[in-house]
């Protein structure tokens, strides 16, 4: 968590009952850095099983504390109220999923409440469960999160999945995981499910979102080769452009929300292509900036594209 110069910070935390949510900002109320010397305002929209030491928070942090039971109450009004009752120099939401995050997110905050960090804590042990019965309530937490944090993992636990199922939802989303013993590193090594120890990579057609986000991830391990795989073109409106991004749509949570993805792919073919035609791409890769991300990102450089088939599935899943 950090503090920016702006108005006054607002830190939402998102997650399901008992997910650690309450653990993990006492730990992080405690902390030298995180101190400041006016109040914080730590408004809860649920209590777990785990509770608050309101009089330490106050006394020791100058934390004061909130509750809100029910959804209703939860409006702009109530917040400016609070505003005005306690004059905090930061806040702290710990939110109920169930009210919506989204419509916390077009709430009007109060005169100079700016949202600094969105964090969702998740149990692991519960994750698959809750993308089996609350997929769309889970995906609607993270889809503008800045960091999801999967606690009570185990390196037994298909982690390169439940980080796959954040990250097309959320692409700039930081995705931490955390034993009893703080966050567990390189879990993600040799976890790729085809060859890429060479100069070239046949991307296989199941795979393509495992390499797409090992891509965005570690574009050094690609710097320099040739990749070959099958994609859906999508053309930029310029109709002298040079280039076009092979790619595929993403199920982010259901049939009616999806996400394209693909990497800009200069070819002199660019303008023959169709948006909507399904090609077969050879391609050199390069990690540099690019104008049309604004940044550096993984660029292609066509070296073949050739028509393909339609696939009978053409979505890409990521759980």
């Amino acid at each position: 968590m950090f503090e920016e110069d702006m108005g006054i910070p607002v830190y939402l935390i998102t997650g399901f009952l008992e997910a650690g949510k309450t653990s993990f900002l006492k730990f992080t109320l405690e902390q030298d850095y995180f101190q400041i010397d006016g109040t914080t305002l730590l408004i809860l929209t649920e209590e777990g099983e785990e509770e608050y030491d309101e009089e330490k928070l106050k006394k020791k942090y100058n934390t004061v504390i909130e509750v809100v039971e029910e959804a209703s109450d939860f409006t702009p009004e109530y917040l400016k109220t609070l505003n005005r009752r306690y004059k905090p120099e930061r806040v702290i939401i710990e939110f109920n999923p169930l009210w919506s995050v989204s419509r916390f997110e077009q709430m009007e905050l109060p005169p100079f409440w700016d949202p600094a960090q969105h964090i969702v804590i998740v149990d692991a042990s519960c994750f698959q469960v809750y993308m089996q019965n609350l997929k769309s309530l889970f995906m609607e937490m993270c889809r503008n999160a800045d960091m999801v944090i999967f606690n009570r993992s185990k390196r037994e636990y298909p982690l390169a999945t439940f980080r796959r199922s954040i990250k097309v939802a959320n692409q700039r989303c930081e995705v931490l995981f955390e034993d009893e013993e703080g966050e567990l590193d390189d879990i993600f090594e040799d976890d790729m499910p085809f060859d890429i120890s060479g100069d070239f990579i046949d991307v296989p057609y199941e795979d393509f979102g495992l390499w797409y986000i090992d891509m965005m991830d570690h574009p050094e391990k690609y710097d320099g080769k040739t990749v070959r795989y099958t994609g859906l073109v999508v053309k930029s409106r310029k109709k002298d452009a040079g280039y076009f991004m092979p790619g595929r749509k993403a199920m982010t949570c259901c049939a009616d929300d999806m996400t394209f993805i693909g990497f800009i792919c200069y070819s002199d073919q660019a303008q023959s292509l169709k948006t909507g035609q399904w090609v077969t791409v050879t391609a050199k890769v390069k990690h540099e900036f690019n104008k049309i991300y604004r940044e550096e990102g993984p660029v292609l450089y066509a070296e073949n594209v050739e028509p393909a088939e339609t696939p009978e599935d053409p979505l890409v899943y990521f759980n």
